[in-house]
């Protein structure tokens, strides 16, 4: 499990407050939201092209202003295919990097770039991310940005004692029905905010036992880890309606975890009941239920479920002091003075008023893309930004308390259910810092 000493952590919280006051460097809570100036050409390394690399490399090759000049993978076959894409768009041949784990320390510190964006394996996103903003390069990273708190801090500090950027790429945030309910939160139709539910609910048994791509790796958190594994997709946009880091903030949380049962009866029945993999003990429960409170009193419930037979859902609903929205398993609202009774309507029936401006200037550009669509305009979003100089959708303290609660999970877990409090990433800076707006094309 990762699990470290709370106080340590606190007290190195303090000595680096203290130290940013007193001139050592850091700047607490004021990583630059936006560039400040326009470029031209965004140029990018991109570090992991095995699928949601490549699918991203797909998507960058399409977007004005966004050039791909190095690879990196430890796969020489990979680098090559994602080189022969870029080439194939009509660009130039990228640099590959494919000599060993840490080549992305020669592509951060060889290559004149804009941006090293990681696609890896969940335990290379924080050094590969820590090493592009060190070689004054901006970092995106996709989920989750970091497994520990550690490494949450470690984010934070390096991007505000570089002033680079460092993006989680959480693309549920782009996702058709997630913008729409995001503008419906904007336009105040739910009233105040009271509660929401989100959680990562897919079956992903059979690609923990594959003997390549996540199979090679994901199977050991499950092994390893008991708590929420992969808050992200589900968390990312109740945040972004609830204004986190930007005038509200996460303040606790408790967790709990059902019996450990899907995996080993999922490899007896593939393998055989004395299997290795049968017979083995993994720590992760089949079913993770997470309780957040907000300063302001909302509540967060977000589940994980991975080990489970089961349609896949990211339980996303919303309820306000005017009604409630639910995407899954239909997409559901209610709103009163808008329908007699308590009855549900169709969400599609609200869809011409309260459509998206982004999605809607971008479904036809988006078409074919990976996740309905969603990938390509959360790629879209970050190069716009880069080129023209605006403040990001999600920044680095959006990627380490959205990232958090997987070890703050755990601990609630290993210590009995008992509520764990959040770390402040922007160290009081959420107080004056101005929500998410309404992006249009």
């Amino acid at each position: 499990m990762y699990i470290y000493k709370d106080n340590n952590l606190i007290n190195r919280r303090k000595f680096l407050r203290s130290s940013a006051m007193t001139g050592v460097g850091f700047v607490t809570g004021t990583v630059a939201s936006a560039n400040k100036k326009s470029i031209n050409q965004v140029r990018i390394g991109f570090v992991g092209v095995g699928g949601m690399g490549k699918s991203h490399v797909r998507n960058l090759v399409r977007i004005k202003g966004a050039l791909v000049t190095a690879i990196c993978d430890i796969d020489q076959n990979a680098a090559e295919e994602a080189s022969s894409i870029i080439q194939n768009a009509g660009q130039p041949s990228p640099k590959l990097y494919t000599q060993g784990e840490y080549d992305f320390k020669r592509l951060c510190s060889n290559e004149e770039l804009d941006l090293v964006y990681t696609a890896t394996p969940w335990k290379w996103h924080v050094p590969v991310c820590v090493e592009a903003m060190k070689n004054s390069k901006h970092a995106a990273t996709e989920v989750p940005a970091a497994v520990t708190l550690e490494e949450c801090w470690q984010l934070v500090e390096t991007a505000e004692k570089t002033g680079k950027q460092c993006v989680m790429m959480e693309n549920c945030c782009y996702d058709r029905t997630e913008l729409m309910i995001l503008r419906m939160v904007r336009k105040g139709i739910l009233g105040e905010l009271l509660q929401a539910e989100c959680g990562y609910r897919h079956d992903l048994r059979e690609i923990k036992f594959s003997d390549h791509s996540e199979g090679l790796w994901r199977l050991a958190h499950s092994e390893k880890r008991n708590g929420d594994l992969y808050p992200t997709h589900g968390l990312g946009p109740i945040a972004q309606c609830m204004n986190i880091n930007r005038g509200n903030q996460f303040s606790r949380l408790i967790s709990m975890s059902t019996q450990s049962r899907g995996l080993n009866l999922y490899a007896a029945n593939q393998f055989g009941v004395d299997d290795p993999r049968a017979k083995r003990q993994y720590l992760l429960g089949d079913v993770v239920t997470t309780l957040i409170q907000t300063i302001k009193g909302q509540t967060i419930v977000v589940k994980h479920d991975t080990n489970s037979p089961r349609p896949y859902s990211r339980d996303i609903a919303i309820q306000g002091t005017k009604g409630v929205v639910r995407k899954y398993p239909e997409e559901k609202i209610h709103i009163e003075g808008r329908v007699r009774g308590h009855e549900w309507e169709d969400l599609a029936q609200y869809r011409s008023e309260f459509e998206h401006p982004l999605w809607k200037g971008m479904e036809q550009m988006s078409k074919g893309a990976g996740h309905g669509g969603m990938d390509f305009i959360e790629d879209y979003r970050l190069i716009h930004c880069l080129l023209n100089g605006e403040a990001m959708d999600m920044d680095v303290y959006d990627a380490a308390s959205w990232s958090a609660v997987s070890q703050l999970s755990e601990e609630s877990i290993a210590k009995g259910n008992q509520p764990v409090d959040f770390p402040d990433f922007t160290r009081g800076a959420w107080k004056n810092r101005k929500p998410l707006g309404i992006i249009s094309v």
